[in-house]
């Protein structure tokens, strides 16, 4: 299953091609969800009417084709803007833990408490986690630190609650990104389950 997502920023022209590309993809057959903006909100890039009008217009154009509409961004920004959830088909929550300096001890039950949060925004409709995970190493945040067999633990307990309760999930992440150290600090580059040469770690 692909979910094909349109990169909103505060570039509007770049934007109109992102937008104009999933439309595209969309209609080609190629998309099975479609996710208008990436933690819009959460950076401040667009206003939450303008998020709106994007969505909107995605929608116009898939009206018939049977593809879900939504907007990923950080779980608690679906309670705070449910007008997003009504405007969508389906709820696209980043849940991370580490990020809220959660010791790994206690950072699944962090994360279900998150994905509660979602639920009772959803209004009933259907959610997919679409990123979480741990940094192998790096450092910390507060109380979360980075490394190999925190990593794995975070992995297996996410992975073995979202398939006993049959929650759809996109585990962040697949291979490590050395670009990303600049806002993320050294635990930016490391949270692949696979190195950047494409190597296995665990």
């Amino acid at each position: 299953k692909t979910l094909v997502g349109a990169w909103l920023s505060d570039d509007k022209d770049d934007n109109e091609r992102e937008i104009e590309g999933l439309i595209a993809l969309a209609k080609a057959g190629h998309v099975d969800v479609a996710a208008v903006g990436n933690e819009v909100l959460y950076r401040n890039d667009l206003s939450l009417e303008e998020l709106l009008e994007y969505i909107k217009r995605v929608k116009t154009a898939l009206q018939g084709l049977n593809i879900p509409v939504g907007y990923v961004d950080a779980y608690y920004e679906f309670s705070r803007h449910p007008v997003i959830v009504e405007h969508t088909d389906v709820v696209l929550a980043n849940l991370y833990p580490f990020w809220e300096g959660c010791p790994i001890e206690y950072a699944l039950g962090h994360m279900q408490a998150m994905y509660g949060q979602v639920v009772d925004a959803a209004q009933g409709k259907p959610i997919i986690i679409t990123e979480t995970g741990w940094p192998s190493e790096g450092g910390g945040f507060k109380g979360a630190q980075a490394g190999a067999e925190a990593a794995m633990k975070y992995f297996i307990d996410t992975v073995n609650w979202t398939e006993e309760n049959q929650i759809p999930i996109f585990y962040f992440s697949s291979f490590d990104e050395s670009w990303k150290t600049g806002d993320e600090g050294d635990v930016g580059a490391f949270w692949g389950l696979w190195d950047k040469h494409e190597n296995l770690k665990f």
